[in-house]
């Protein structure tokens, strides 16, 4: 048997397990994430001290998560019995610097997320149409639509994009509607599919927007169906704060 603990940040939710990385396999992530066979997740956090390897639902291996590494730091805090902390996290996409105000399982958590990018556009050809995306960069690749869009539209742009041939590695989708100086955003997640929240999606699409000058401000709110997160979209830096949350403790002999 092995031990894990369930988070949740606006409602995107992981297994976190400890141990060496190499621990859980891509096998073993999809049977834990299993929402009727396992415990349900949308992708699996491996914690080696402060190391962090996510996992998502399909097996994939992503280079961040930025709402992952929120309950990873809120993870360690709890662990070391401390309320207020800052740590550095070493990801694939590199170290990101945490600092956690927790309050019992509950913490907000502002996460250095380094340099997210702008990378320019462009026209993918979907068979039936053509689409102009923005691509971002947040140390994982997106690819951002702006306009308003319905649920049946989100779930037809989503997976034709997220799998593209334009993108041999797969892309994180972003369909971005700006409203009342802020973004709504739905996310199509590599990987996932669509999520409740994305925290490297909220980011590129922030950046991506305050380039385009299409949001103002050094605080950008992103609005997603799991919540809100506050990003400070700077040059060589961005922000992210949010909430991230432990929801339960078990056993499982999934892995």
């Amino acid at each position: 048997m092995r031990r894990f603990a369930k988070y949740e940040g606006l409602g995107n939710d992981f297994v976190v397990i400890e141990g060496e990385i190499e621990d859980v396999s891509s096998s073993d992530a999809v049977r834990l994430c299993d929402r009727r066979r396992g415990i349900g997740a949308d992708g699996v956090l491996v914690v080696a001290r402060d190391r962090m390897r996510v996992i998502n639902a399909d097996g994939s291996v992503p280079e961040m998560c930025g709402n992952g590494i929120r309950c990873v730091a809120l993870h360690l805090a709890i662990a070391r019995d401390m309320t207020k902390a800052t740590m550095t996290i070493a990801t694939d996409a590199g170290p990101r610097t945490c600092v956690v105000e927790r309050s019992g399982d509950r913490a907000s958590v502002r996460v250095d997320m380094g340099r997210v990018r702008s990378v320019g556009e462009r026209e993918i050809d979907l068979g039936s149409e053509r689409v102009k995306v923005a691509l971002g960069d947040a140390g994982n690749p997106h690819a951002i639509l702006f306009g308003e869009f319905s649920d049946a539209r989100i779930d037809a742009l989503g997976p034709r994009i997220a799998t593209h041939a334009d993108f041999p590695n797969g892309t994180n989708v972003e369909l971005a509607t700006i409203r009342d100086g802020g973004i709504d955003l739905v996310v199509w997640e590599r990987g996932v599919g669509r999520t409740l929240a994305c925290g490297t999606g909220a980011c590129a699409t922030a950046v991506v927007a305050s380039a385009k000058g299409l949001v103002h401000g050094d605080h950008v709110r992103v609005s997603l169906p799991g919540g809100q997160l506050d990003i400070e979209p700077g040059g060589e830096t961005t922000f992210m704060t949010g909430p991230a949350r432990l929801v339960f403790r078990g056993e499982t002999s999934a892995t």
